[in-house]
């Protein structure tokens, strides 16, 4: 090809403002050449967008359950019939030497909100220095995306794997400062060779989902794949760099539904490969099960994939609230208490069970896959008894994951690598690959268990510290923090409740629960002195008015520490907005971050309440997502 017809393909790429320029050594021209080749990609992801709302409101208007596939089928867009996937009558992937052994994985983004790249790199070198044996850095979830935060974070994450001197600096700094937090909190340090220990941990990176839409770069004018941008940004800057340091390229999957959607990743990543004369299956992926309906599809999720595949990851949040999502339609499904939804709850075990007999079903090769644990969301800054307590919860959590069968877990925060990874350490076996686990079974009883719901408390104090964790991942979206340290607003001040790693997932579980307690009739199961509401009264919009109007209050009422005063007046009365339209609608919105996302350096409130009834009329009236930048559309158009 040569190049003229290269820079016609380019040409139909249009990036707004001056990022182009200003962001000349990310937006390269090998990797712009990459996503104007992977541009015809892009129509599919919007045609398999809206059939996922065309399936979901065709079942919620026949209130009809999602099932097993037939296994006579074949997956859509594949030659695979769906028996032999759950068969294992497909040829997988060969876990790489740098994966085998991943006892703790850390997740974070590595790019902070209008900060510069010291301070940035900064978060790239506690991750590669943590000690855990990879580490997930975030584009989706946890990456704020208010100005440029998504090309911020490919920028730390090209310095760092390039090993400039710039990161280099950093990291030596910020290898101390972790020693001297270690020596106080271990009565030891963590790190012997900081340069060494650069090399310790594989790096992985998550992009958007294909629900996403790009803030920066349209396609002949239209919106475009964030996936696209995101898997094309990272692998094209870091590919070289990482081969050559005899690295895994690996990415994590987020929000995968169907394997078909999975089918679709595939092609993705094999035309890049082929892009880049890269060798079929030289990116590696994790795929994070946190969508109810990929749980009926998990071996037709790994053949699709095929030699792409690595493994799953049970990450809780998300799937909470994609089962409520999934259920919307069904009055008698109604969660309890959010604290009370871990992982041996219910449909939580009866979906964790299925991941794990997924993964350990032999390709025809007698390959396994890896099981990656969920997330321990605990940071342990607090008084001394609440440390304490939070450890050993949280070390109990990795032993009964670790028992069960995955091969290691998550973590939110750097300063818990060594408190987790002993878990697995102390066991000794690089993973669990080949465990033996029963065959997975597509019974209506399997189908039942992944809906079970427990006898578990609904109360009012468990309403509030929905709402206020809703409202407060809400305002820390619009400042930039798509990962913020949070807990209930009432604990504020209280340090033996510790805080928790928070990230987008947070926010939308606590809104599908509030948004299930009003329009199913919730009954509470407690009664309450505050409210004088006794075991057995409804949860009404009556009620979460008041609550939302309290706990509000309480956030104004707040320190600086726990809730930004600029914020007071600029994101939180949107983050308000959003939370009560999303709430109170009969029609379930199926996500809070839509909303957010088209608020992103918006501090008008009377804007966003413009933006709040566009999104719910396009929604409600047209089945249509609003998910492009809208600050990138000519004024009259936003």
């Amino acid at each position: 090809m040569s190049m003229e017809t290269k820079a016609d393909q380019r040409q139909r790429l249009q990036i707004r403002d001056n990022l182009a320029s200003d962001y000349s050594d990310i937006y390269t021209a090998e990797a712009l050449d990459a996503i104007a080749s992977m541009a015809h990609f892009n129509a599919e992801q919007k045609r398999m967008m809206n059939e996922r709302t065309r399936r979901r409101a065709a079942r919620i208007m026949e209130r009809r359950a999602i099932t097993f596939l037939d296994p006579s089928s074949t997956i859509k867009g594949t030659s695979i019939s769906v028996q032999d996937a759950r068969d294992g009558r497909f040829v997988g992937a060969v876990i790489p030497g740098d994966l085998q052994r991943q006892w703790l994985q850390g997740t974070g983004p590595a790019a902070k909100p209008d900060s510069p790249v010291e301070a940035n790199l900064r978060n790239v070198a506690y991750a590669l220095l943590s000690g855990a044996d990879g580490w997930m850095f975030d584009g989706e979830d946890a990456l704020g995306q208010i100005t440029t935060m998504s090309l911020d974070n490919q920028r730390s994450l090209k310095l760092a794997i390039a090993r400039d001197p710039l990161f280099l600096e950093v990291a030596e700094q910020v290898a101390g400062e972790m020693n001297a937090w270690a020596r106080s909190f271990f009565d030891r340090e963590i790190i012997s060779d900081w340069r060494n220990q650069l090399d310790f941990t594989t790096k992985i990176f998550r992009a958007r989902g294909l629900h996403l839409d790009d803030r920066h770069l349209r396609l002949d004018g239209q919106s475009f794949s964030a996936s696209i941008v995101d898997m094309s940004l990272y692998v094209v800057n870091n590919y070289k760099a990482l081969l050559s340091a005899g690295s895994s390229i690996a990415l994590y999957l987020p929000k995968i539904q169907t394997a078909e959607e999975a089918g679709f990743w595939n092609r993705m990543l094999t035309a890049l490969e082929e892009h880049l004369h890269l060798d079929e299956g030289t990116i590696k992926v994790y795929v994070l099960v946190e969508q109810f309906e990929a749980t009926f599809q998990l071996m037709e999720i790994r053949a699709a994939l095929g030699l792409h595949f690595l493994g799953f990851n049970t990450g809780r949040w998300d799937y909470i609230n994609s089962v409520s999502d999934a259920n919307c339609w069904d009055s008698g499904f109604v969660n309890p208490n959010i604290e009370s939804i871990v992982m041996t709850y219910g449909y939580m075990r009866n979906y964790e069970d299925r991941v794990r007999r997924a993964v350990n079903t032999a390709d025809t090769n007698g390959n396994y896959a890896l099981w990656q644990g969920g997330m321990e969301p605990n940071i342990p800054v607090g008084s001394a008894e609440g440390v304490a307590n939070s450890m050993k919860k949280a070390r109990s959590g990795a032993v009964r994951e670790q028992q069960e069968g995955a091969s290691g877990k998550w973590i939110a925060h750097w300063k818990m690598a060594h408190i987790i990874r002993p878990v697995w350490e102390e066991v000794g076996e690089a993973n669990q690959l080949g465990r033996k686990f029963p065959p997975l079974t597509y019974t209506s009883e399997d189908a039942a268990g992944l809906t079970l719901l427990e006898p578990a408390p609904r109360t009012v104090r468990g309403a509030r510290n929905l709402l206020s964790v809703g409202l407060q991942y809400g305002n820390a979206f619009g400042q930039g923090l798509q990962a913020a340290a949070l807990k209930p607003a009432d604990f504020f001040g209280n340090d033996d409740i510790l805080y928790l790693m928070e990230d987008m997932a947070t926010g939308e579980i606590r809104l599908s629960i509030l948004w299930e307690w009003i329009h199913k009739g919730a009954a509470l199961t407690e009664d309450d002195s505050e409210t004088g509401l006794k075991a057995g009264d409804v949860f009404t919009e009556e009620i979460f008015a008041r609550l939302l109007d309290e706990e509000h209050a309480k956030l104004l009422a707040a320190s600086n520490r726990d809730v930004h005063d600029n914020s007071k007046n600029t994101t939180l009365p949107i983050a308000r907005a959003i939370v009560e339209a999303y709430v109170l609608d009969p029609v379930k919105a199926p996500w809070y971050i839509d909303l957010l996302n088209i608020n992103l350096n918006n501090h008008d409130l009377g804007v966003a309440r413009q933006r709040i009834a566009r999104y719910m009329a396009a929604f409600k009236n047209d089945g249509v997502r609003i998910t492009e930048n809208l600050d990138t559309l000519p004024a009259e158009s936003r």
